[in-house]
C-alpha cells in the first residue's frame, strides 16, 4: 500500500532510477528518450556532470545557510551573474524555491512600490497553485475549482488568438480589452502591476506577439503601471534567448524566474530595479529556503553550462529542426493545425483534443519518448527537451511521434 498522496496528476507510471542527459532509465532497466525534462526544468540534462559536480562541491561547505541569519559567499556571485544575463536595468534579486513563491513575490513588490491594489493577468496564464498565484491563473478551471473563494484584486485581458485566421485583428481587439479593463474594472490609479508570459505555457505554448508585447508595456509606461515578465518557463535559453522579453523592444520591471534556472534544483528569483526593491520594507517579505547555497551553486554551474559557445545556437537550431519536421509532417496530417513557439519550446495543436491522449500514450508506449499535453482543452502536445538536445535525439523523437500520429489517425 502506498504512503503518497493521489492528487498527483501522472504523466507516466515509469518508475526511474537514473537519468543522463535527456533520457531516463528505469527499474526494469528501460531508457526513455525525456522531453518532458521535469515540465522544462532540466535546462541541462539529467545529471550534467558540471551541475552535479558543483552541487557535491557545495554540499560539503554548507546545505543550508539561512539567508536572515547568515550571508554566504554565493549569494552575490549568483546576484551579478544574473544582473549580466537578464535585462539591462534589471540589477537587484531575490531568491525563492518555486515559480510560484516567486510570482507571489512580485505582486507583494509591485504592491508595496505603488501602494495599488489590484493586477491584471492574461487569459490563458498559468502563475502557480498557491492561492494568489491561482487567483492569477486561467488555463483551466482545474487549476482552480474547489479552491474558492480566491484572492480578489485580479483582472483577467484577452490575450490574442492564435489561431485567428486575422492576426493583426485579433492583436487589436486584445489591446482594445485591455483599454476597456483599465476604463471599466480597475482603473490605471488601482492597478500595481500587468503579469504576463510571453509565451503562455500551461495555456499552450503560444508565443504573444511582439506588437502584441510592446503595446502593453506602453500603456504601463503611461499609466505607472508595473510590467512584471512571467519567465518561469520560458527563461533560462528555453526560447533560444536567454529570456523570451530579449527578443522584443521592450525591459520590464519585474522578472519571474524559476524552472531551468538551476537544472532541476529548485530554485527561483526575482530580478527587478535597485530603486523598486527600495521601496520594498525591509522584513515586509522572506522565506527560509530562499538563497540555498546548493541552489546557489546549481544555479551558478547552470549559467556556466548555457553560457558555452554554440549552447544558444543549439536550441534555435534544434527548435528549427523540429517545427520543420513536425510542419512537414502536418501537410500530410490535416488534423494537426498549427505548429508554433520559440526555440524548443515548440506546441504543436490538434484539431481534435481526443486525439492527443492516444498519440501521447502511443509515443510512450511504442516509441519509449515522453511528452506532456497543454491548452485549456489538452489539444496542444508542448515539446519541452532538454536545451542540449542533439539532432539525432531531435530525429529520434519526431519518428516516434510521426509514428503515433500515423497510427493513431
Amino acid at each position: 500500500m502506498s504512503h503518497l498522496s493521489n492528487v498527483w496528476f501522472k504523466v507516466t507510471d515509469l518508475q526511474v532510477v537514473s537519468g543522463r542527459g535527456c533520457r531516463v532509465t528505469t527499474a526494469d532497466g528501460h531508457e526513455y528518450l525525456d522531453f518532458a525534462a521535469g515540465i522544462a526544468v532540466n535546462s541541462t540534462g539529467h545529471c550534467h556532470p558540471d551541475v552535479t559536480a558543483a552541487i557535491a562541491a557545495q554540499a560539503e561547505r554548507f546545505i543550508h545557510a539561512q539567508v536572515n541569519v547568515f550571508t554566504h559567499d554565493l549569494l552575490e556571485p549568483l546576484a551579478a551573474k544574473l544582473a549580466e544575463i537578464t535585462p539591462g536595468s534589471i540589477d537587484t534579486f531575490f531568491y525563492a524555491n518555486s515559480g510560484a513563491e516567486i510570482t507571489e513575490a512580485a505582486v507583494k513588490l509591485a504592491k508595496q512600490a505603488t501602494g495599488r491594489p489590484n493586477v491584471i493577468v492574461f487569459d490563458g496564464s498559468f502563475h502557480g497553485r498557491t492561492h494568489m498565484a491561482m487567483a492569477m491563473t486561467t488555463s483551466k478551471t482545474g487549476y482552480r475549482a474547489g479552491h474558492a473563494p480566491l484572492p480578489a484584486g485580479v483582472y483577467v485581458a484577452p490575450f490574442p488568438d492564435p489561431l485567428a485566421p486575422d492576426q493583426n485583428a485579433t492583436i487589436s481587439a486584445a489591446l482594445k480589452g485591455f483599454d476597456r479593463l483599465l476604463a471599466t474594472q480597475t482603473a490605471p490609479s488601482e492597478t500595481a502591476a500587468v503579469i504576463l508570459e510571453p509565451v503562455l505555457g500551461e495555456g499552450g505554448y503560444v508565443p504573444a506577439h511582439a506588437e502584441f508585447v510592446e503595446g502593453i508595456v506602453e500603456r504601463c509606461r503611461e499609466h505607472g503601471i508595473l510590467f512584471v515578465a512571467d519567465e518561469v518557463q520560458s527563461g533560462f535559453g528555453r526560447t533560444g534567448s536567454w529570456f523570451a522579453v530579449d527578443q522584443y523592444d521592450i525591459e520590464p520591471d519585474i522578472i519571474c524566474m524559476a524552472k531551468g534556472i538551476a537544472s532541476g534544483f529548485p530554485f527561483s528569483a526575482l530580478g527587478t530595479r535597485r530603486e523598486l526593491d527600495d521601496r520594498w520594507p525591509k522584513g515586509s517579505h522572506g522565506g527560509t529556503y530562499g538563497g540555498n547555497p546548493i541552489g546557489c551553486a546549481a544555479a551558478l554551474a547552470t549559467i556556466e553550462v548555457m553560457s558555452s559557445p554554440g549552447f544558444m545556437d543549439n536550441v534555435r537550431d534544434r527548435g528549427r529542426q523540429l517545427r520543420d519536421a513536425v510542419s512537414e509532417l502536418s501537410g500530410s496530417h490535416p488534423g494537426i493545425r498549427q505548429v508554433r513557439g520559440p526555440g524548443l519550446m515548440v506546441g504543436t495543436v490538434f484539431d481534435d483534443p481526443a486525439r492527443v491522449p492516444p498519440v501521447l500514450e502511443h509515443c510512450l508506449q511504442e516509441g519509449r519518448l515522453i511528452l506532456m499535453n497543454s491548452g485549456t482543452n489538452g489539444s496542444v502536445i508542448r515539446w519541452m527537451p532538454p536545451l542540449i538536445v542533439t539532432a539525432d535525439e531531435i530525429s529520434e523523437a519526431v519518428a516516434a511521434f510521426t509514428a503515433a500520429v500515423e497510427k493513431t489517425a
